[in-house]
């Protein structure tokens, strides 16, 4: 299995400003789902992992926007796990529409506990299915 992990999106008049471009932190919300779906497809659920505390929680983002996503367009999230650390991951996440890219960005995403909110070794059978995946 391949540790890119793709997600369509559609731009809708809700994402949007005045203009029609949209709205810059609306991205981040098309991040997030496309992180929640490849932890979905790789068979884990959120909700019953916070059920057994454990709990993803973003660390560090850095972005760059490139060309402005507009309304209607189908947009494509490529997610891909760059380094797996005990606690945390990285992931380069791209935004495109066809071969325009739109913006990219690192995310750091860090393992911690649903009670205590302190940081916690990511559950072996996690680090297992992303670590098979590069293979």
């Amino acid at each position: 299995m391949s540790n890119q992990f793709q997600w369509p999106v559609r731009v809708y008049y809700e994402d949007t400003d005045a203009g029609g471009i949209v709205y810059h932190a609306r991205y981040l919300y098309f991040l997030e789902r496309a992180r929640t779906e490849w932890l979905r497809e790789a068979g884990f659920n959120q909700s019953l992992l916070k059920q057994q505390n454990t709990i993803f929680v973003v660390r560090d983002m850095q972005i760059k926007w490139q060309q402005p996503a507009t309304l209607d367009e189908l947009l494509t999230v490529i997610t891909t796990v760059t380094q797996v650390k005990k606690a945390s991951m990285v992931m380069a996440q791209t935004i495109t529409c066809g071969h325009e890219q739109k913006m990219q960005a690192s995310v750091t995403v860090a393992c911690v506990h649903g009670d205590t909110k302190k940081p916690m070794a990511m559950p072996d059978e996690i680090i297992k299915v992303i670590t098979d995946r590069d293979e």
